[in-house]
């Protein structure tokens, strides 16, 4: 079973789409805090919260390390993000289609190519 043209277009259209905003739209994204950064300083346990082993990481906080620039660090962990989700995606579903049973074609009785049929 092939995938059509029209899905491949569409899949396609969907990447440029979120390529595009990763990174033309993100790094004009609020500066401020997020709902859970808000309601956790709300409610007095925002200094609870503790690092975790990626915190330190290439991309932690919606910025590229290096990358002085923040909205161009912010345009290029949008694009890697996307490109590493799109992939994983990719590796998922591609996982999935290998491990379906496949479909046997119409009119097939699965018997094989020698069967004979009780009305031979």
């Amino acid at each position: 079973m092939s995938i059509s043209t029209n899905a491949k277009l569409f899949v396609v259209a969907g990447l440029l789409v979120g390529l595009g905003l990763a990174i033309f739209v993100s790094p004009f994204a609020s500066s401020s805090p997020d709902g859970l950064e808000k309601v956790a300083t709300e409610e007095g346990f925002d200094g609870a919260a503790e690092d975790h082993e990626l915190a330190d990481g290439p991309w932690a906080d919606y910025g590229v390390e290096g990358v002085d620039d923040e909205r161009v660090g912010t345009g290029l962990a949008g694009l890697i993000g996307t490109l590493v989700t799109f992939g994983l995606g990719v590796g998922v579903f591609a996982l999935i289609r290998t491990l379906r049973p496949k479909e046997q074609p119409a009119g097939s009785s699965g018997a094989g190519a020698g069967a004979t049929h009780p009305t031979d």
